[in-house]
C-alpha cells in the first residue's frame, strides 16, 4: 500500500516509472495500485508454495517409519521434552524402508528421512547399555559385618545412626573447581 500511496503522488500512478525511480518491482507496486483502486487487501498464501513433505504425500510412509524406530526408541531420560531418542540412523531406517517393500527409486534420500525423523522428533542417540555392579570377593562379607555392626548401633542408645552415600567422589581443600577456589588470591 506504501509503494501505491508513493506511485501514486510521485510518479502519477505508473509502476514501470516507481519501478526505473525507486527499484521497486512493478508486479508489486501494480499489487498495490490495484488494492488501493478496488479497496480490496490481495492476501497471498506462502504456505501453500513449495513441495509437498515426502510424508504429506505418502502417510504409509510416515506410518512405517514410526513402526520401524519406535521398538528401537526410548523417551528423554529427564522427561523434559516429548523428544524420543533411538539408535537408528537415517541409512538403516531406509534400509529397512526398502525391506519392508518400498520401492528404491520412489523413496527419499538418507537426508530427507533425517529430516522426516527430525520433525517426528526422534533424535540419534546410542543407547547405552547398563554396565553391571562390579562385585569383589569380599562384598557379602562386608556387608554381613555393616549388617552386624547397625544391629548393635541400634540396641545401644548412646550412638547417633548416620546414613551416608558415599558412591559419589567429592574434590575437598585445594583441589576443588580445578584448584582455582575464589578465596585465594
Amino acid at each position: 500500500m506504501f509503494q501505491a500511496e508513493v506511485a501514486t503522488e510521485l510518479c502519477g500512478g505508473s509502476a514501470r516509472l516507481a519501478e526505473r525511480r525507486f527499484g521497486w518491482g512493478r508486479d508489486t507496486v501494480e499489487k498495490g495500485l490495484h488494492e488501493s483502486r478496488h479497496g480490496v487487501r490481495c492476501l497471498e498464501n506462502f504456505a501453500a508454495r513449495g513441495r509437498r513433505r515426502s510424508e504429506d504425500k505418502d502417510p504409509r510412509l510416515a506410518a512405517d517409519i514410526r513402526a520401524i524406530v519406535e521398538p528401537q526408541s526410548y523417551a528423554d531420560p529427564e522427561l523434559q521434552s516429548s523428544r524420543r531418542y533411538t539408535n537408528l540412523s537415517a541409512a538403516e531406517v531406509r534400509d529397512a524402508l526398502i525391506a519392508k517393500g518400498h520401492p528404491k527409486t520412489e523413496l527419499p534420500s538418507e537426508r530427507t528421512i533425517r529430516d522426516i525423523l527430525n520433525r517426528m522428533n526422534y533424535r540419534l542417540k546410542r543407547i547405552q547399555k547398563g554396565k553391571p555392579l562390579k562385585k569383589t570377593e569380599e562384598t557379602d562379607a562386608i556387608f554381613a559385618h555393616v549388617k552386624e555392626v547397625r544391629e548393635q548401633a541400634r540396641n545401644d542408645p548412646e550412638v547417633l545412626e548416620i546414613s551416608m552415600d558415599t558412591k559419589a567422589k567429592v574434590s575437598l581443600g585445594d583441589y576443588v573447581r580445578g584448584g582455582k577456589n575464589p578465596n585465594r588470591r
